[in-house]
């Protein structure tokens, strides 16, 4: 669509822009995930960790304090993939984290 044209809106009610448009329908699928404290956590963003976390089938303990470094975000607005030395696929919770 160009620019110039406009397409009706059911939510508002209202006749808006093409781009406006693609701007809400886009903005709405981001997915917001929140660290344990609220802070927004975007890709690439280091996190600490804020508890003792068993891992399991690596047969070893993340430690409180631990720093993860290069963090990605899923589709899910609870967990973020990571990598650490020794475990590959780390999936760690948003709960159990704290932007650094």
């Amino acid at each position: 669509m160009a620019d110039d044209d406009y397409v009706y809106d059911e939510a508002s009610g209202e006749w808006i822009s093409a781009a406006e448009a693609a701007a809400r329908t886009q903005a709405a699928d981001a997915v917001e995930v929140r660290d344990a404290v609220g802070n927004l956590l975007a890709d690439g963003d280091q996190v600490t960790l804020i508890k003792d976390l068993v891992v399991k089938g690596a047969g070893q303990t993340l430690k409180r304090g631990t720093l993860i470094k290069s963090i990605r975000l899923t589709g899910d607005p609870q967990e973020i993939d990571c990598r650490h030395d020794g475990i590959k696929g780390l999936v760690l919770r948003a709960e159990f984290v704290r932007k650094r």
